[in-house]
């Protein structure tokens, strides 16, 4: 069997082996702590479902315009001048199967063959295989813990060069949890103008953040940053919808064209249905994902506290998203049961042998020297998971 070039390039997941050895032994009657999530643990609110009802009860299975039907656009368009003091019109909006496939059309629409795309390392782990996708290459800018990982002005004229297309920005950032001020982001924006180059920022996360901070889009600033600047969201985080697979895309149209045209020939439209619900989740009542917000920042506090009080562990407080990037630098080139710990792929399948706690190993993020643990999961699976690390660590010589 003869492969693609294009697909056999694609990197498999690194933790994949781990989740499948975690469900394995789930099986066996093992009870696993799972901290890998990146979904909610929430049930999607029952508005929502009953405007999916709704929607099937009338008859709405059929399909739907590419790019989304006019009621979930016109609820998208609110949202964006309502969040973030952006206006589109209905031709610069892309409704997609998720928010992965808006950054997928993005990248696939914007980036060449040899071009660049600058990437801040931490990085979500299918930036990097969609950049290479679609031919181009991955540009990392590596970032550090006393930067609250991220990329400083310098740091990004300095990536710079002649076939740079792209600049990916995550705030709040997976697998951080921070996030871009406005002075930051107003900073590279004006970077981003004078070199001509194109934002692809994800704002996935913006519902999910703590402590009164602000979100800020990019793309707010101004219109030059605008014309050059396409803002993904979606409803699978601040609704409980991952399941329901709604993203959607908002830039000049005629990316948004060239991103719709790229959908006509993959998928066409996202589900009839979910686009009903999604019309509801933006619309409707919030006080769910408020409570949902809530809950988040008490299981927040509960694992930072208790990571950084175990020795070699260390963690800054995520501003946003539900994840926790911790540095396990200082256990590296440890040993359990004369089973050297290398790498954060060894930590995180020594963790799940030994202490039965399923982790994502910082390496499929860039940095081998962190591991994510997920928040997304219930304040006594916190609790024990912590507790098993903890005396994992004090295992280790």
């Amino acid at each position: 069997m003869i492969i693609s070039k294009r697909v056999s390039q694609i990197s498999p997941s690194p933790t994949l082996a781990i989740t499948a050895k975690a469900n394995q032994m789930k099986e066996q009657g093992i009870k696993v702590i799972g901290f890998g999530a990146g979904e909610p643990d929430f049930d999607t609110p029952n508005h929502i479902k009953d405007a999916a009802k709704k929607a099937l009860d009338a008859g709405l299975t059929k399909y739907t315009p590419t790019s989304g039907i006019k009621e979930l656009k016109d609820a998208i368009s609110k949202k964006f001048n309502k969040d973030n003091g952006l206006t589109y019109s209905a031709n610069e909006i892309l409704v997609s199967c998720g928010a992965k496939h808006s950054l997928f059309n993005a990248i696939l629409t914007l980036a060449d063959e040899g071009d660049e795309v600058i990437l801040p390392s931490p990085y979500w782990v299918s930036y990097i295989e969609m950049i290479r996708m679609a031919g181009a290459k991955a540009v990392i800018i590596k970032t550090n813990q006393e930067d609250q990982f991220k990329i400083k002005p310098d740091q990004l004229i300095a990536a710079i060069t002649s076939r740079t297309k792209i600049l990916i920005l995550n705030s709040p950032s997976n697998p951080t949890g921070m996030i871009y001020d406005k002075e930051e982001l107003l900073e590279i924006s004006k970077i981003l103008i004078k070199n001509n180059i194109f934002c692809i920022s994800d704002e996935i996360y913006e519902k999910l953040i703590y402590d009164n901070i602000p979100h800020v889009s990019i793309a707010s600033f101004n219109e030059q940053i605008k014309k050059c600047s396409i803002v993904v969201n979606g409803v699978s985080k601040a609704y409980a919808m991952t399941g329901w697979r709604i993203g959607y895309a908002a830039g000049p149209k005629e990316i948004i064209g060239a991103m719709s045209n790229l959908q006509d020939h993959s998928t066409s439209n996202p589900t009839s249905i979910a686009q009903a619900a999604a019309v509801e989740a933006l619309g409707g009542l919030q006080e769910d994902l408020k409570t949902m917000v809530a809950e988040f920042k008490k299981r927040r506090e509960v694992m930072v506290k208790k990571v950084n009080t175990i020795q070699g562990l260390s963690t800054l407080t995520p501003q946003g998203a539900f994840y926790c990037f911790i540095n396990i630098k200082h256990l590296l080139e440890k040993s359990f049961d004369g089973k050297k710990i290398e790498t954060s792929m060894n930590f995180a399948d020594l963790l799940l042998e030994k202490a039965q706690v399923a982790v994502v190993p910082g390496s499929v993020f860039g940095d081998d020297h962190y591991m994510r643990l997920s928040y997304a999961t219930s304040m006594s699976n916190i609790t024990e998971g912590l507790q098993r690390i903890e005396e994992f660590v004090k295992k280790l010589s």
